[in-house]
């Protein structure tokens, strides 16, 4: 406990620290908005520990991950980084729809491997509530449903290239993860946490894809 809460104090204080130095508001922003978050997510105490609650949960990585982000790292890069004007594109809104979507299997997967411990120490989230295999599915429909929208934007773009990317792209992230899901155990906490672990990577090509629309 201790070592973990002296890896968290030292991360803290270098990302503000960065913050500070870069004098980027938007980035010190950021990093202001998800400590608090990631407090108030985790933190054992009576009006914090949202991981308690499937919305709040939701809702604080939703805000951090899909808005807090997607914006303000695009406000500091643009602005603070390249100079250049601040004006709002068609990748961001793309990225930062889609990424509210993910958002919410993100919340939603992450607790699928934890059922037995939140049982334990009172913790309703919606694996709990609903089992392992109902929110295993849900989060992987979800998945392919983004994907699939991912792909008729794609269609939708009047560069050659940049179609055949997002479709391309697209297309064989929803095919890696239904190769994976095969794969899985739902009995075993190691298969569902190795899962989550590939698809978080799948994510981040998400992006990559999405500056390509």
């Amino acid at each position: 406990m201790a070592t973990g809460i002296n890896i968290i104090f030292v991360a803290s204080l270098v990302s503000m620290a960065m913050g500070i130095l870069f004098e980027s508001p938007p980035l010190f922003f950021a990093l202001t908005i998800s400590m608090f978050l990631g407090t108030a997510y985790s933190v054992e105490h009576p009006l914090l520990r949202w991981k308690r609650h499937p919305v709040l949960a939701a809702s604080a990585i939703m805000i951090v991950r899909a808005l807090v982000v997607q914006l303000a790292f695009f406000i500091h890069m643009q602005k603070y980084v390249l100079g250049r004007p601040i004006a709002v594109k068609k990748p961001l809104v793309f990225a930062t729809a889609f990424m509210c979507f993910f958002s919410v299997v993100i919340a939603l997967f992450k607790d699928i491997p934890d059922v037995d411990g939140d049982k334990d120490f009172g913790i309703q989230s919606l694996s709990v509530k609903l089992g392992r295999e109902n929110v295993f599915w849900l989060c992987v429909k979800m998945l392919l449903m983004a994907y699939t929208s991912a792909v008729l934007v794609g269609a939708l773009s009047s560069s050659l290239p940049s179609r055949f990317i997002t479709i391309f792209g697209h297309a064989m992230l929803a095919w890696s993860l239904m190769y994976r899901v095969p794969s899985v155990d739902l009995t075993s906490k190691a298969s569902i946490t190795s899962f989550y672990i590939y698809s978080m990577p799948n994510i981040s090509l998400f992006h990559l894809f999405a500056e390509k629309n």
